[in-house]
């Protein structure tokens, strides 16, 4: 299908608005392109698909998004005003916190020597223009299942806590775990994100959403009392607070 059949089938205007934060936990992605008609047809595409979905033309503003909007994987252009793609890519893999973030370079650029230098900057895919928009969505399910596979699991498990999402259970070794349900959002999304830290604005946006007011102080009240249900006795503690920066899964946990 053409890009002008697709736009055909787009009526509401809507569609071309994108909220700058996440308001539920299903994934988001940050499109990151500056062609509007493009732009507007990939939002159409992934929102269809179940995804948020946040854009921008400009990649400077894409780099205060992505902290922000917190996103699960970006889609961004290679030939971008101010700041080029390859250049924010290889921003957003110096920084920790996004050094694992999904990235899906798409650009016109075909010839294999540009291929190699995105991949080698820290691209997850690279997809050239002009690009089947259903190629493109099983693309970014594929780089999501093998960096992100927990968005799409029934079943979390980090050491030996084990979150079943259908039964919205969650248990620790032989023992089940209470949780209310503001303590049961914030640990399914550190489990969805092992190892990665979370500002408490970053988790306040993730698990309350940027349409209720709380303040960031209230985050340390909850994540007390997640660890207070998840630690019992000797038990080790699997949440890691991180001074000045947040709260994050502590990967030795596992160990």
């Amino acid at each position: 299908m053409t890009l002008n059949m697709e736009m055909d089938r787009m009526k509401s205007p809507a569609m071309v608005e994108a909220p700058t934060r996440r308001t539920t936990m299903k994934p988001t992605v940050l499109v990151v392109e500056d062609e509007e008609a493009l732009s507007t047809l990939l939002r159409y595409n992934l929102e269809k698909e179940g995804y948020n979905v946040v854009t921008t033309a400009d990649g400077e503003e894409a780099s205060l998004l992505v902290r922000e909007c917190n996103p699960d994987l970006v889609l961004l252009d290679w030939m971008l005003p101010s700041l080029s793609g390859i250049e924010l890519c290889r921003r957003l893999r110096t920084r920790t916190e996004t050094r694992n973030l999904p990235i899906v370079m798409i650009t016109a650029r075909g010839e294999e020597a540009d291929r190699i230098r995105g991949l080698d900057t820290g691209a997850d895919d690279y997809i050239t223009k002009p690009f089947s928009t259903t190629e493109l969505m099983a693309r970014i399910r594929a780089v999501l299942r093998r960096i992100r596979p927990a968005l799409a699991e029934d079943v979390l498990t980090f050491g030996e806590v084990v979150m079943d999402r259908t039964a919205h259970r969650v248990r620790r070794g032989e023992r089940e775990v209470q949780l209310g349900p503001t303590e049961y959002r914030l640990l399914e999304h550190l489990m969805q994100n092992p190892g990665r830290v979370f500002s408490r604005a970053q988790l306040l946006d993730s698990v309350w959403g940027s349409d209720v007011y709380v303040e960031a102080r209230t985050v340390d009240v909850h994540i007390g009392r997640l660890r207070k249900a998840l630690v019992v006795g000797n038990e080790a503690d699997p949440i890691r607070t991180v001074r000045a920066a947040g709260y994050a899964l502590d990967e030795q946990f596992m160990n």
